[in-house]
C-alpha cells in the first residue's frame, strides 16, 4: 500500500509513518517547513518529504491520504485555501482517513494496547512503560510523542503482542473532532493526571473529562484502567462508570504507592513488598509517572521488581531535563537544560525536581516562552507567578502574545523580566548567569535554537 501523509512532520504523525514503512507500506508525505529531527528521521527511513501542500501531488495517486490534524480548511488572507491538496481531495472524492484511525485499522488491531493518558507526563510514562516491558522481554511496540533515550527513535512495531501509546486527548483531525485516544481500543488505560488545558478546542475541565469518559467507555471487562488516586478530576471521570478492573496509584492507600524521596524510594504495591528503585530522575511528577508505568506492566504480567531494575536503567526522553551544555564560570558551571513544559502546572513540577536536586546549592533561571495555544489565548496567566515562584529568577519570551505578560508576571517583582524577541532574552540570561546557575529553558517548541545561542554567549 502506497499512503501520503499531510502534516507528516509532527511527533505523531511522523510515528505513524515510521511505523507504515517498517510495516512493508510505500510511505511519503508533506508539511510546511520540513524540518528536523523528524524529517532527518524519515529521510533515514527512506521517505519522500515534499514542501507544502500543493495541489499538484495528486499526481502520486496513494491508495489513502492520511490526514494530520494540523490540515485545516483554513483560508489565507486573500482567499486562497491554506492546504490546496486538502481542497483537491475533498473535490475529486478521493479517499481519506485520519492518523489515529489508521493507526487502529492497520497497526494496533489484534495487539494488547497499553494507552497513557493524561495533561502531563504522558511522554515520560509512556517510554517507561516501553522500557519495562522490553527489558522484560515482551518486545513491544510503541508510539511516543517524542524521542526515548533508551531506544533512540520515537516508533517501532515491536515483535510481541503489546502496543504501547502515547494517548493524547487532542482533536483527532478537522473531520473527526473526537479525541485521539478514542481510536486506539485499549486494553489496559492509564489515567496519569487531568487538567484543563487546550482551551482552544475544550470549552472548561467538564468538557475534557468527558472526552476521557469516552476513553474509559473503550477498555473492556477483562481490561485495566490505572488511575492517579490524587486527582479530584480523575474521581469524576470514573464515577460517570468503569466497567474494568481498576488499579490506582500515587496516594498512601492507593494499589501502588511509593515511601521515599524522588530519587530514590520504594514502590508497594497493596502496602506490602517493597521494591526499591533508584534512579537519576528528579521531581515527585517523576515518581507518580513510575508507579503509573509499574501499574500498568502489572497487568501484562511484569513484576514489581523487573519493572524497577528497567527504571533504574532509564534514561529518559529528549527535551525532558536535557542537558544540552556546561560553561564554567568564576570557578563555578552554568548548566544549560531544554525542557518540554509549557502548562503552569508543568513549568512548577519541573522547576520543584530541579530545586530538590539542587538543594540550597545553586540558583535556577526559569526561561519560558508561552507558547502552546492554551498559553498563547491567556487562560492561564494568572497562574505564571505560582509556576515559577520557585525559580530565582524568570526570563519571559513574549513574541506573539496578545496580553501583558509583565503585568502577569509582576507579583514576582525584580525577579521576572520579559523579552519580545529571543536575541535580547538570551542576552539578559547570559548576563545575569553566574557559576553554579541552571539555566532551565522551557518550551513546548524550538525556541529560537535559544539554547545553543546561551552557550554562545556564556562561552564569551
Amino acid at each position: 500500500m502506497h499512503i501520503h501523509i499531510l502534516g507528516i512532520c509532527g511527533t505523531f504523525m511522523g510515528g505513524v509513518a515510521a511505523l507504515a514503512s517498517e510495516a512493508g507500506h510505500r510511505v511519503t508525505g508533506c508539511d510546511t517547513g520540513v524540518y528536523p529531527p523528524m524529517s532527518d528521521q524519515l529521510r533515514g527511513l527512506g521517505i519522500e518529504l515534499i514542501e507544502g501542500y500543493g495541489a499538484d501531488q495528486l499526481a502520486l495517486k496513494p491508495d489513502a491520504w492520511v490526514v494530520g490534524n494540523v490540515v485545516s480548511r483554513a483560508r489565507l488572507p486573500g482567499g486562497e485555501p491554506r492546504y490546496p491538496l486538502m481542497e483537491a481531495i475533498l473535490d475529486a472524492g478521493l479517499p481519506y482517513t485520519s492518523g489515529p484511525q489508521w493507526l487502529a485499522e492497520h497497526v494496533l488491531q489484534g495487539r494488547h494496547v497499553l494507552a497513557v493518558a493524561g495533561t502531563h507526563g504522558k511522554t515520560t510514562t509512556t517510554s517507561m512503560l516501553s522500557w519495562i516491558l522490553d527489558r522484560a522481554g515482551l518486545q513491544p511496540g510503541f508510539l511516543v510523542g517524542g524521542v526515548p533515550l533508551n531506544f533512540g527513535v520515537s516508533a517501532r512495531l515491536g515483535a510481541g503482542r503489546t502496543f504501547v501509546i502515547e494517548a493524547d486527548e487532542y482533536d483527532t483531525a478537522f473531520f473527526d473532532k473526537r479525541s485521539k485516544f478514542v481510536h486506539y481500543r485499549p486494553r489496559t488505560a492509564v489515567l496519569n493526571n487531568l487538567e484543563f488545558d487546550h482551551a482552544d478546542i475544550f470549552e472548561d475541565l467538564a468538557a475534557i473529562e468527558r472526552q476521557f469518559h469516552h476513553l474509559v467507555r473503550t477498555v473492556p471487562g477483562t481490561g485495566r484502567v490505572v488511575y492517579n488516586g490524587l486527582e479530584e478530576s480523575l474521581t469524576r471521570v470514573l464515577a460517570m462508570g468503569c466497567w474494568s478492573e481498576l488499579r490506582s496509584f500515587g496516594a498512601a492507600a492507593s494499589d501502588f504507592s511509593a515511601v521515599g524521596n524522588a530519587g530514590q524510594f520504594n514502590v508497594l504495591q497493596n502496602s506490602q513488598q517493597p521494591v526499591a528503585i533508584s534512579w537519576g530522575l528528579s521531581g515527585i511528577h517523576n515518581q507518580l509517572n513510575a508507579l503509573a508505568a509499574i501499574a500498568a506492566a502489572d497487568h501484562v504480567g511484569v513484576p514489581a521488581q523487573i519493572a524497577a531494575t528497567a527504571l533504574a536503567q532509564f534514561q529518559n526522553v529528549r527535551r525532558r531535563m536535557e542537558v544540552r551544555g556546561t560553561v564554567s564560570r568564576n570557578g563555578g558551571n552554568i548548566t544549560v537544560i531544554d525542557d518540554f513544559a509549557h502548562h503552569p502546572t508543568a513549568i512548577r513540577t519541573t522547576i520543584d525536581g530541579l530545586r530538590a536536586q539542587l538543594g540550597a546549592q545553586g540558583r535556577i533561571l526559569a526561561v519560558f516562552e508561552p507558547r502552546s495555544n492554551t498559553m498563547k489565548l491567556g487562560a492561564m496567566k494568572s497562574q505564571l507567578p505560582w509556576a515559577l515562584e520557585n525559580a530565582d529568577l524568570s526570563f519571559c519570551h513574549t513574541g506573539g502574545l496578545d496580553w501583558d505578560a509583565a503585568e502577569a508576571l509582576q507579583p514576582l517583582g525584580a525577579r521576572a523580566q520579559v523579552h519580545g524577541s529571543v536575541e535580547p532574552l538570551a542576552q539578559a540570561v547570559a548576563r545575569a548567569a553566574r557559576g553554579g546557575d541552571s539555566i532551565l529553558c522551557m518550551s513546548n517548541g524550538g525556541f529560537g535554537s535559544i539554547h545553543a545561542r546561551l552557550l554562545e554567549l556564556l562561552q564569551k
